[in-house]
């Protein structure tokens, strides 16, 4: 249990978690681990799981057909997460599909999972912890989101050929 709870605090989502709070989170958590080259999930399958990285990486990559849809499809690595990262919030949020595959890239991935319906009656019953964690999270998804755009800017104004006009 200390080292489970040792891994919650290492992650952003549990930022400033009390000792009692990472308590009553590593209560409802599970461990798995994961082989390199394992798929964790995959791609629009259903998403009802937090997934915190407690040693290893996880490769996060997007079928490219969705946008080349005249082209052959091929699995595109868009992030790698390590340690103390999360993946999966967007699960706690909506159930909706999953808009990437994460696949397990170390010898040995060591991931804590955490049920949906198990983090948010916590959050419920807890409200300070929800709160933080909710926090947390809306934090960590503004800092993807940016990067996200920074990413698209770059490909926008940079990706262009230079039009050369006629002198």
């Amino acid at each position: 249990m200390t080292e489970l709870l040792a891994y919650l605090k290492q992650s952003d989502v549990f930022y400033q978690f009390t000792h009692t709070q990472l308590e009553l989170v590593a209560n409802v958590c599970q461990e798995k681990i994961f082989s390199d080259g394992e798929i964790i999930f995959e791609e629009n399958s259903n998403s009802k799981q937090l997934y915190i990285i407690a040693r290893g990486e996880v490769e996060i990559l997007i079928d490219s057909g969705i946008v080349n849809l005249h082209e052959k499809t091929e699995k595109i690595s868009i992030a790698t997460l390590r340690r103390g990262q999360s993946f999966g919030e967007i699960a706690l949020v909506d159930e909706g599909l999953r808009s990437a595959t994460a696949l397990a890239k170390a010898k040995s991935t060591h991931l804590i999972v955490i049920p949906r319906e198990k983090l948010l009656m916590l959050c419920e019953t807890y409200p300070q912890l929800g709160y933080r964690m909710m926090y947390n999270l809306a934090a960590d998804l503004a800092m993807k989101i940016r990067n996200t755009d920074l990413k698209v800017r770059e490909k926008v104004l940079y990706g262009q050929q230079k039009v050369k006009m006629p002198l």
